[in-house]
């Protein structure tokens, strides 16, 4: 293990040496604070948390993030899902508002160690679970809670019941007290909407958060919005947060792991695709592993000063790249505006009303909405669209518990995926005018031949599906009874389990039991290897695989030759010309 594997930002510091990609980064770092620092206050509101704590989550889990990590451009940071789930795993458990961050912290500490055991043991593939269209269907749910949670403090009224109850029946009660609106709130929430949307359309360059957030602020201290029974951030302690274990409890450990791992899996794939997506762009490489120890590690650190769990953030990473940054420095410049802002800037947001926080979130969580992607995924696959639909229906209906919603998602998803490879394409061969071996079903005109069955198994053999191929061999031979050899083209089988290779020993048996020898083509060298492991090639006879599927035949054609003492019809064999068939290959 030489020093870059660990301390990966050897990598990228000596370019700092650059003038050029220094100022890049500083420029970019500065984008994505003024970004930051509005948003992480918002988003530590909808974790359930005081503003200030977003702040605190902003500082070193962002460094340490943009050091350890593999992607120059990711920024870290509080996140609108990752604090929305956080808050409906905690909100059961805690007794008391300091119980409840403490739980925050020590949260972080369990996501970090997770996030870090799956990089160690480069179990980064473990993500892949989640499916894209299982991803898409909880993003576009979980933006719609998220924005819909936020309706209380633009209107100025209360979310009835507890953080834990059915999502929408709070979000009637809220209906239900549209009449007791607080129009100076109002008037605050859908003025920071406006300017916003219209910084977007004809300014996009310029910050529009901190743009709003600047003059919500001076607009509230200047009409007292506060003592119009407007509600504010108010006090912010100035400082850094406080150096602090978190708690460490076995029975927290057991209650709370599950929402831990949903969390950490949930966060890291928003991070990973985000890192992906640059990459792409940017010609670098990502290592998932490695980003997994870079987000593990900026948790586990945050967990010790009062910071809790982080992830990749879509929008500020756009605002990253699209300012230049080049190395993963601008995160660590972000951090210190970050740290100047707690030192010396907190009594300047004491005005700043939630309102513009709700706003601000829902500008954000809604620009995340995509339906178009739903679509997408059904059109490339009915089982996708099923999974995305079901994962988004599941999550509003159960809804604020995401995590539910993501695991029904995913377990639907494996659940489909098997039971379409448990009866993969089977297709029965002729040979072809043109000398190719195509499927007797589309080519219905292709002469067979009643002692030699071709078929290719477009599949893995393993235990899902391994008696559904067993059954295909046994009705072929059904079917022709005259049969003496059964080809399998073996060129899409890419995969052969125990039950697989059990089967087969079996099969192989059977069949020659009734004078019916199984021949083998194309096999790749994996399936091979396990052949000769489990003695099963021996089984079937050396002489009886092939490297392809004309070699296979011609030796057939030469076994049943020297077993008629002469020539035989030969309507399999390589070189055999088909005189009637006229058609195109439609496989």
């Amino acid at each position: 293990m030489n020093l870059r594997q660990i301390f990966p930002f050897l990598a990228w510091v000596g370019e700092l040496k650059d003038k050029n990609v220094l100022r890049a980064d500083i420029i970019a770092g500065i984008s994505v604070a003024l970004v930051l620092i509005p948003q992480s206050m918002a988003y530590a509101q909808l974790a359930g948390l005081p503003a200030y704590y977003g702040l605190y989550i902003s500082f070193l889990p962002v460094m340490i993030a943009a050091l350890w990590g593999s992607s120059r451009q990711l920024a870290t940071g509080p996140v609108a899902v990752v604090s929305i789930m956080l808050a409906t795993a905690l909100a059961p458990v805690a007794t008391s508002p300091e119980h409840y961050i403490a739980l925050a912290m020590f949260m972080a500490l369990l996501v970090g160690l997770f996030q870090m055991f799956l990089g160690i043991f480069r179990l980064g593939i473990v993500v892949n679970f989640l499916s894209h269209p299982v991803i898409v269907g909880f993003t576009n749910a979980a933006a719609i809670v998220i924005g819909l949670s936020q309706l209380p403090k633009i209107f100025g009224v209360k979310l009835p019941g507890m953080v834990s109850d059915p999502f929408m029946g709070r979000i009637w009660g809220v209906a239900e007290q549209l009449g007791d609106t607080h129009i100076l709130t109002l008037i605050m929430g859908i003025g920071a909407f406006a300017i916003m949307m219209g910084l977007k359309k004809f300014a996009p360059k310029l910050p529009g958060v901190l743009f709003v957030v600047a003059a919500t602020i001076i607009i509230s201290w200047l009409i007292d919005f506060e003592g119009q029974g407007g509600k504010v951030v108010g006090v912010i302690p100035e400082g850094l947060p406080k150096l602090q274990a978190p708690v460490f409890n076995m029975d927290l450990i057991i209650t709370l792991l599950p929402s831990a791992i949903v969390i950490a899996l949930v966060g890291f794939m928003e991070a990973i695709s985000i890192a992906k997506a640059m990459a792409a762009k940017t010609k670098d490489h990502i290592d998932p592993n490695q980003e997994l120890i870079g987000q593990g590690l900026g948790n586990i650190v945050g967990s010790f000063t009062q910071a809790y769990p982080a992830s990749g953030s879509f929008s500020r990473s756009a605002v990253n790249l699209n300012a230049g940054a080049k190395t993963g420095f601008s995160s660590v410049f972000t951090a210190i505006i970050v740290l100047i802002t707690l030192l010396f800037l907190t009594p300047l947001l004491y005005h700043l009303p939630e309102a513009v926080l709700a706003a601000v979130i829902m500008m954000a969580v809604f620009g995340l909405i995509n339906f178009k992607a739903v679509k997408h995924a059904w059109n490339a696959n009915k089982h996708d669209g099923i999974a995305s639909v079901a994962t988004f229906v599941a999550t509003l209906g159960f809804a604020p518990h995401l995590d539910q919603g993501i695991m029904i998602g995913t377990g639907l998803a494996i659940g489909l995926y098997l039971y379409r490879t448990m009866s993969p394409r089977i297709a029965f061969l002729g040979r072809y005018q043109d000398g190719t071996l195509r499927d007797i079903r589309v080519h219905t005109d292709l002469p067979v031949d009643e002692k030699v069955v071709a078929m290719r198994f477009d599949g893995s053999l393993y235990f899902a599906n391994v008696s559904y191929f067993e059954e295909a061999i046994i009705a072929a031979v059904a079917d022709n009874p005259n049969a003496k050899f059964i080809l399998v083209v073996g060129d899409g089988i890419n995969e052969l389990d125990a039950s697989g290779e059990d089967i087969l020993h079996q099969l192989v048996t059977r069949l020659h039991d009734n004078s019916v020898q199984l021949v083998f083509s194309g096999l790749k060298r994996q399936i091979m290897q396990i052949m000769e492991r489990t003695q099963l090639a021996q089984h079937i006879g050396e002489q009886y695989i092939h490297a392809t599927a004309d070699q296979a035949l011609e030796a057939i054609y030469q076994q049943l030759e020297a077993a008629a003492d002469g020539e035989v019809y030969c309507p399999l064999r390589p070189g055999f010309k088909a005189k009637d068939s006229q058609q195109e290959d439609n496989l």
